[in-house]
C-alpha cells in the first residue's frame, strides 16, 4: 500500500494510505482525545466531534478519526480554537447528562469524565435539564440496566450488538436533538432478542449501559441467620478480579479471592470448576453416546447462555445440536440444593446459593424456569467480577494484603482442564483431554491442544481418538462467528463431530460482568493466567482425576448420564425464533 509522510503539531510520520488522523497522531506520540472512536472494533463514527483538528487549506476543523491523511498534509492538534471547540463539545454532553458522578456505577471508569479532564473542562454554563427515571431507566431485563438519560450517541453499543455479535437489536431513533439509542421498535429490553451477553456494557463509555445490581439482596442474606449463603465463582473471576484493585491484568489471585469471600461471611466457599469438571464428564459422555448411536452430530457446547439464548432466537431449528447438559453455574446450583444439602445436613429452603460470573447473561440463566430440579432455585443470585469487587470495598477488605484462602469440601477441588473453561477453547481442550482417555485408556501425548487456544474467530482441530479415528472439532467465539459455524451446520457443510462456541470475543475472561476496559490484549492476558493455573499450578490437568468428581458418582450421581444425572444436570431448550410465538 502507498505510503503518505505528513506533518502533525511540527512532527512528520509517514503511515500509510487510508490511515485516519487520529491513527497518524497515535503513532508519534500525540492523544487525541475522542469518546465515539473505539479501536477495538473499528468504530469511527465521527459521532462525538471531540476528536476534531485543524487541518491547513480545510475551512472547518475536521473529526480525526474519520478524516484520512493526504501527501503533505498539515495537521494542528492543539491549537486554541481546536481547544475552544473541544471544550464547547464536551461542555454540550456534560450539559445534557445527569449530574450523577458521584455515585454513577462508571465512577473512576467514564470516558467521559477523563475526557472533560483532559480537555481541561472546569464549568458546565449550562443548565442542566431535568431527567424522569420513569420513562428513561429500562430495568426490564433480569441482566442489564438500559439507562437513556446518560446516553450520549456514541453508537458503540450498536456497533457490537450489530457487528461483532450480529444480534442487532439496538438502534437509533428519532431525529436531531431528539435522537436516542433504543432497542428495536422502542421495546423494553426483555420484549427484544437481546442475548443479555452485556457486551453492549463494555463498549459504553459511559453509565448508559450496566448490569443490574443485585449486591443488596447477598448482603441481605448474608445478614439473616436463618440463611446458609454459599458461594461459587466461575474460573474467569480469578483471572480478572485484581484488576479492580490496581492488579496488571493476567493477574492470579485466587487465593486472596476466596479470603475475601470468606471474610465476606460466606459460610461455604466453593469453586464452578468443580462442576466444570463434572460438565467434562457428562458431556463427554454424551458425544460419545450420540457418536455411537448416530445421534445428532455435531454436538455444540451449552455453557454460555447468551449462545444457548442467540441459538433459540436465531437457530432454533437447530437446537438438537446442543448438548443438553446445563453449564458448570447450574449444575452447581442443582447440586448445592441436593447433594450438599443432604451431605451438610442442611435443609435445602435455607441454603441461598451465590454465584460469582464474568457474564451478566448468567444473570438470565439463572432465572430461567427449567432451572428448578432440585425443585428450589438453583441458582438464587449472580454477582458479576465487578459487583463483587464493589462489595470488597464496600465492606472495606484490604484485598491486596489479604493471606491466600483455600476452598472448602466437597464442591471446591478442581483439575486444571477446569480452570481453562474462561478461555475460548478451553472447554474443547478440556473435554478432549477425557474423551481421548475413556475411549483409549491412555492419556493424550501432549495435554496441551494449542490449535484450538488464541483468538482466532473459528479455530479447528483434527485429534485421532483411538478407534474413534479422526475426530474434527471447531471452536468459535463471538456470535459474529458462531453464525459462520451455525450457518454451515444449515448447509450440511459442517464435518465436525464436536463444536465449542463462547458467546464473548474471547470467551469469558472477556464476558459482560468483567473489569472495564477489556480489549485484545487484555483477554490474552487473562487467558494466560488460567493456562498458568492448569499448567503451573494445578497437579491433576484432567477432569475424570478430580477425586471429588469420582466420589460423587460413587455416593450420589451413580453415572454419567444416569437416572439422577438427568434428572439434575440435564436440561431443554426453547425455540424463540420468528415460526414460534415470542418468548424473552
Amino acid at each position: 500500500m502507498a505510503q503518505v509522510t505528513l506533518t502533525i503539531d511540527d512532527k512528520k510520520v509517514t503511515v500509510e494510505s487510508g490511515t485516519t488522523v487520529l491513527e497518524a497522531a497515535k503513532k508519534i506520540g500525540i492523544k487525541i482525545p475522542t469518546l465515539c472512536a473505539w479501536t477495538e472494533i473499528n468504530h469511527r463514527p465521527g459521532a462525538c466531534r471531540v476528536c476534531m483538528t485543524e487541518v491547513k487549506g480545510q475551512r472547518s476543523l475536521i473529526a480525526s478519526c474519520v478524516f484520512p491523511v493526504a501527501e503533505g498534509m498539515v495537521v494542528k492538534t492543539n491549537t486554541e480554537r481546536v481547544r475552544m471547540a473541544r471544550k464547547m463539545v464536551v461542555e454540550l454532553l456534560l450539559a445534557n447528562h445527569p449530574t450523577e458522578c458521584n455515585y454513577c456505577v462508571r465512577n473512576g471508569s467514564c470516558e467521559l469524565q477523563k475526557v472533560a479532564e483532559a480537555v481541561g473542562l472546569k464549568r458546565v454554563r449550562f443548565d442542566v435539564p431535568e431527567f424522569s427515571r420513569e420513562k428513561m431507566i429500562d430495568h426490564s431485563s433480569p441482566s442489564i440496566v438500559r439507562d437513556g438519560r446518560k446516553c450520549i450517541n456514541c453508537h458503540r453499543c450498536i456497533t457490537v450488538c450489530e457487528s461483532v455479535q450480529t444480534v442487532s437489536v439496538l438502534t437509533p431513533s428519532h431525529r436531531g436533538s431528539k435522537v436516542r439509542v433504543v432497542p428495536s421498535f422502542d421495546l423494553p429490553l426483555a420484549e427484544s432478542n437481546c442475548i443479555a451477553c452485556g457486551q453492549c456494557i463494555m463498549a459504553c463509555p459511559v453509565g448508559a449501559l450496566y448490569e443490574k445490581d443485585q449486591v443488596d439482596e447477598v448482603w441481605k442474606a448474608l445478614q439473616d441467620p436463618t440463611k446458609h449463603v454459599i458461594v461459587q465463582e466461575a474460573p474467569a473471576i480469578r483471572a480478572a478480579l485484581g484488576e479492580e484493585f490496581g492488579l496488571p491484568p493476567g493477574t492470579l489471585v485466587t487465593g486472596k479471592m476466596i479470603a475475601a469471600l470468606r471474610q465476606l461471611g460466606f459460610a461455604k466457599v466453593f469453586d464452578t470448576n468443580f462442576t466444570a469438571d463434572l460438565t467434562i464428564i457428562e458431556e463427554g459422555n454424551e458425544l460419545l453416546k450420540r457418536v455411537k448411536e448416530g445421534g445428532t452430530l455435531p454436538m455444540i457446547t451449552s455453557c454460555s447462555p447468551g449462545w444457548i439464548k442467540f441459538c433459540e432466537h436465531f437457530y432454533p431449528d437447530l437446537l438438537d445440536h446442543l448438548s443438553t447438559c446445563k453449564s458448570p453455574q447450574q449444575m452447581f446450583g442443582a447440586l448445592a440444593k441436593t447433594y450438599y444439602a443432604q451431605t451438610a445436613g442442611i435443609d435445602p429452603k435455607n441454603i441461598v446459593s451465590v454465584s460469582i460470573m464474568p457474564c451478566t447473561a448468567k444473570k438470565f440463566e439463572s432465572a430461567r424456569p427449567e432451572m428448578n430440579a432440585s425443585g428450589y432455585r438453583e441458582v438464587d443470585v449472580v454477582l458479576t467480577t465487578r459487583e463483587l469487587a464493589r462489595m470488597i470495598k464496600e465492606a472495606g477488605i484490604d484485598f491486596l494484603n489479604l493471606p491466600d484462602g483455600e476452598y472448602d469440601a466437597p464442591m471446591g477441588e478442581y483439575t486444571g482442564a477446569a480452570t481453562i473453561f474462561g478461555a475460548t477453547g478451553g472447554v474443547m481442550e478440556a473435554a478432549l483431554r477425557t474423551v481421548y482417555a475413556v475411549v483409549t485408556g491412555e492419556n493424550l501425548p501432549s495435554l496441551d491442544i494449542t490449535p484450538v487456544r488464541g483468538l482466532e474467530g473459528v479455530k479447528e482441530a483434527t485429534v485421532k481418538v483411538g478407534a474413534l479415528g479422526d475426530v474434527k472439532v471447531a471452536v468459535a467465539h463471538g456470535l459474529g462467528n458462531a453464525r459462520k459455524v451455525m450457518d454451515k451446520i444449515r448447509e450440511g457443510k459442517a464435518d465436525y463431530a464436536f463444536i465449542e462456541i463462547m458467546c464473548c470475543p474471547g470467551g469469558c475472561v472477556a464476558g459482560g460482568g468483567e473489569p472495564i476496559p477489556t480489549n485484545n490484549e487484555i483477554r490474552t492476558l487473562r487467558a494466560g493466567a488460567l493456562y498458568q493455573d492448569d499448567g503451573q499450578v494445578q497437579a491433576k490437568r484432567q477432569s475424570h482425576e478430580n477425586p471429588s468428581i469420582t466420589k460423587i458418582y460413587e455416593t450420589f450421581l451413580k453415572k454419567p448420564l444416569g437416572h439422577k444425572s438427568h434428572e439434575l444436570l440435564h436440561t431443554h431448550y426453547t425455540k424463540r425464533g420468528e415460526d414460534v410465538p415470542h418468548k424473552s
